[in-house]
């Protein structure tokens, strides 16, 4: 695929203070007191544009959107964003932990040609049409990329990482620790040398997009839109399969309003598709030691390339539910590659969800019934303590999906369902912005610092 440097907005650090006060996560994991607290972080925090606060007042005049091209253009206006001296890539490096161990991930960001989804970019994943309409209304009001698409290419020789590593040699632009306790730095490569080198090894490259499908989606509707030429690039932070730091992490269901749910008949249901184990418990400490059973054995059960889910539904036991019968899939799903009818996710969507508890894809979409947990910290914990109260039915468990999986299914032009990937950490946006057009004009009368006190 074709890449190229380019001139990025910053932050400003003498206007800003620290420019990470500003950067954010992708709008789509912000809730509402996440969206509060950043834009409490600094009055110039990147939220104000990619998940502005909505107000009752709000008309076609003055909206989301609105604001965030006034915040935009007040930014630069005021120097707190600036352009770079020069083009550059940008080396992007995150140091996180999970389970007590740790991790370093780094990327390289710059602008990748936009085309459809084909043999250079594959998509992985389903996208929805309301975040489209809203990120697309956005650029149109701003003329501007805010985050960048998180593409993954192959190269075994690690050379991008080789030309982070000598950029590192130089300080950051950017050093910042996250709440997650996920450090963030960036770095400019200049060097000519480099740079020719990344785009020459990119053009051999395809891409498979990580995360960002509706961001992907919704700039290349904008290219085709406006036919300008600058829209035609779009920003990707490139991460290398084979980086050491590349961690996909499992993304559980917790089913929830289901009437008539009985944990017991769906359990009966699913014998014949399904091998399951039973791990009882009396008391709290046997219940922590039948949950942690039921995961070693899913762990095992994926090395031996075996789909496998836990269950949890309370009674005083946890399940492991091994799939044993593939033609199932295939009577159920004809139309799917090998490569889809394998997928743990489509199994448990297709197979469990939709046959037995009659969630389809219009439910899906809607997220009814249904919440999406990524698990991180405590999250599994309290899965299963809204369970025990009641607030909630039962939990099913998953492993996470192989890269070799992801892969598969992309090179077989299929998409997974929703959330089954968890790529952690996120790429935050505003590390850098780039403008595909001219400044938007002022159009109401409201300062960043008004908003901040709102």
């Amino acid at each position: 695929m074709d890449i190229k440097p380019f001139r990025a907005l910053r932050f400003n650090p003498e206007v800003v203070g620290n420019p990470g006060t500003c950067i954010a996560p992708p709008y789509d994991v912000i809730d509402e007191q996440a969206q509060r607290d950043l834009y409490h972080a600094n009055p110039y925090n990147i939220v104000r544009a990619t998940k502005g606060l909505k107000y009752p007042e709000d008309d076609e005049q003055s909206n989301v959107y609105t604001r965030a091209a006034d915040y935009l253009r007040e930014a630069i206006q005021q120097k707190a964003l600036v352009y770079d001296e020069q083009e550059a890539l940008y080396g992007y490096v995150q140091d996180f932990s999970i389970a007590g161990k740790q991790y370093q991930r780094s990327g390289i960001i710059a602008l990748g040609r936009l085309e459809p989804f084909g043999k250079g970019i594959r998509p992985h994943e389903k996208t929805l049409d309301g975040p489209k309409a809203d990120r697309l209304n956005l650029m149109r009001a701003t003329a501007a990329q805010f985050g960048q698409i998180f593409m993954l290419y192959d190269d075994p020789s690690r050379a991008a990482e080789q030309m982070i590593q000598r950029a590192m040699q130089e300080s950051p632009v950017l050093d910042f620790m996250d709440k997650e306790n996920v450090r963030h730095r960036l770095y400019i490569i200049r060097q000519e040398q480099d740079v020719v080198r990344f785009a020459q090894m990119m053009k051999s490259k395809s891409g498979i997009i990580a995360d960002g499908h509706h961001r992907y989606e919704t700039a290349l509707n904008y290219w085709l839109e406006t036919q300008n030429p600058k829209a035609q690039w779009q920003m990707m932070t490139f991460v290398n399969t084979y980086n050491e730091g590349l961690v996909i992490q499992p993304t559980h269901r917790l089913l929830w309003g289901l009437p008539d749910f009985s944990a017991s008949a769906l359990l009966d249901g699913l014998k014949t598709d399904f091998q399951i184990d039973r791990f009882e418990w009396t008391d709290i400490h046997r219940k922590k030691q039948a949950c942690a059973k039921m995961f070693e054995q899913m762990k095992t059960l994926q090395a031996q390339e075996k789909t496998a889910f836990g269950f949890y539904a309370g009674s005083n036991a946890f399940y492991v539910l091994t799939f044993t019968n593939p033609p199932a899939m295939i009577r159920i799903a004809p139309q799917m590659s090998e490569a889809s009818r394998r997928l743990d996710v489509n199994i448990l969507h297709r197979l469990i969800l939709e046959q037995h508890l009659h969630i389809n894809d219009e439910k899906l979409a809607r997220q009814a019934h249904i919440d999406y947990i990524k698990d991180l910290g405590d999250a599994i914990e309290r899965s299963i303590e809204r369970i025990d109260s009641g607030q909630a039915q039962a939990v099913f468990f998953l492993n996470p999906t192989p890269m070799s999986h992801v892969r598969a299914v992309a090179e077989a032009g299929e998409k997974m369902p929703q959330k089954s990937t968890f790529f952690y950490p996120k790429v935050f946006s505003g590390l850098t912005i780039y403008m595909v057009g001219a400044v938007p004009q002022k159009t109401v009368q409201r300062s960043l610092k008004q908003e901040c006190s709102r």
